[in-house]
């Protein structure tokens, strides 16, 4: 039953990877460059899997993984808004959720290790 689910998965993210690489962007969405779609896109692929792996994830030690690379997600969705748009506010959102993310994983895995705050 896991190999099954295993491969379901793989089979499913391979072919969503297919119709992000191969189908043409300006019909999904529209943007400047095709290649800030297409980013775009792999973005949302790669948040959509960590929010699984958040809700799926067997241990903490991986949805606290999940949720790090989630706030890194967040930062390059960010970035890529910012080229459009041209505003750079975007960027310092990216910046202050970048240490926002650090502070809070360093804090859960503390809590995960069973520390205080001050050792």
């Amino acid at each position: 039953m896991k190999k099954t689910r295993y491969i379901a998965g793989l089979i499913t993210i391979v072919a969503i990877a297919i119709i992000i690489l191969f189908c043409p962007i300006s019909s999904i969405i529209r943007w400047q460059s095709e290649f800030l779609g297409r980013a775009f896109l792999w973005l949302i692929l790669s948040a959509f899997m960590c929010l699984f792996r958040i809700m799926r994830g067997p241990t903490a030690p991986d949805r606290i993984v999940a949720i790090d690379m989630l706030g890194i997600l967040i930062v390059g969705f960010c970035a890529i808004l910012s080229i459009p748009t041209g505003r750079d506010w975007y960027i310092d959102i990216g910046i202050a959720w970048a240490l926002q993310s650090f502070i809070g994983i360093m804090a859960l895995s503390k809590y995960l290790e069973g520390k205080d705050f001050d050792e």
